[in-house]
């Protein structure tokens, strides 16, 4: 499979063969919303059900999980969120020493929530923070909000983090990932409930293939290249 520029896709995971694809976090919320819909319908309660209703399909909408195909260029780091880059800059992080490249992607309620790895590697080390939860597209969220960042080293020795930011009304932050784990770029390892955000920080010489404003796919946009991959030697 191959995109417009001729560069191949792959499926980072086996697609699922249900038609309209939930993340299971969503399960029980859907469940309970339906069956309490059953019920007011069942008793006649015609704008209550249909309130409950609506807003099954709602959380249905917010936890829905589309297949996605991952780029498999050389070098490539992909989107983990679906979303609006909101930053993109190098600069001193607190996450590692000295500058780094950072690019920040902002969720809106209305976002594909699932987050997908960036690039392959072995995760590290993983970091929670309890904190704050200011409006996920205010620079100083990165910092005070609640947060879980991800240390994830690739096969030639580079280190990433990307980092789940909540937001103003997001109280929950879900990572699958332990320490140690071999992880390929595109697959999912967590979501955050409600509009929130995610921040990646790649090496200072990593080459930047988005622009504040751009919008971008989790698993399938790409968003740098890091040095020395043949993509960033032909620029």
């Amino acid at each position: 499979m191959e995109n417009r520029e001729g560069k191949p896709y792959d499926w980072p995971q086996p697609p699922s063969q249900t038609a309209v694809p939930i993340a299971r976090t969503g399960y029980p919320l859907i469940a309970a919303l339906a069956f309490v819909t059953v019920i007011f319908a069942l008793l006649e309660m015609a704008v209550p059900a249909l309130v409950f209703l609506v807003a099954t399909l709602f959380v249905c909408l917010f936890f829905r999980d589309p297949e996605r195909v991952t780029p498999t260029a050389m070098g490539a780091v992909v989107s983990p969120a679906d979303g609006k880059v909101i930053k993109s800059e190098v600069a001193e992080t607190d996450y590692l020493e000295g500058e780094r490249l950072r690019i920040s992607i902002f969720m809106n309620v209305f976002n594909v929530h699932v987050n997908r790895i960036p690039c392959e590697g072995t995760v590290t080390r993983i970091q929670y923070h309890p904190g704050k939860f200011f409006s996920a597209n205010l620079d100083k969220a990165s910092r005070e909000n609640e947060h879980n960042a991800v240390y994830v080293r690739t096969g030639e020795s580079e280190e990433i983090v990307f980092v789940q930011i909540a937001g103003l009304v997001a109280r929950r932050i879900v990572c699958g990932l332990r320490e140690g784990d071999a992880v390929a770029r595109g697959e999912r390892f967590g979501m955050i409930c409600l509009g929130s955000r995610l921040d990646v920080y790649l090496p200072a010489d990593a080459h930047p293939e988005v622009a504040v404003g751009d919008k971008v796919r989790a698993g399938t946009s790409i968003l740098a290249y890091l040095r020395g991959t043949d993509h960033v030697e032909n620029v």
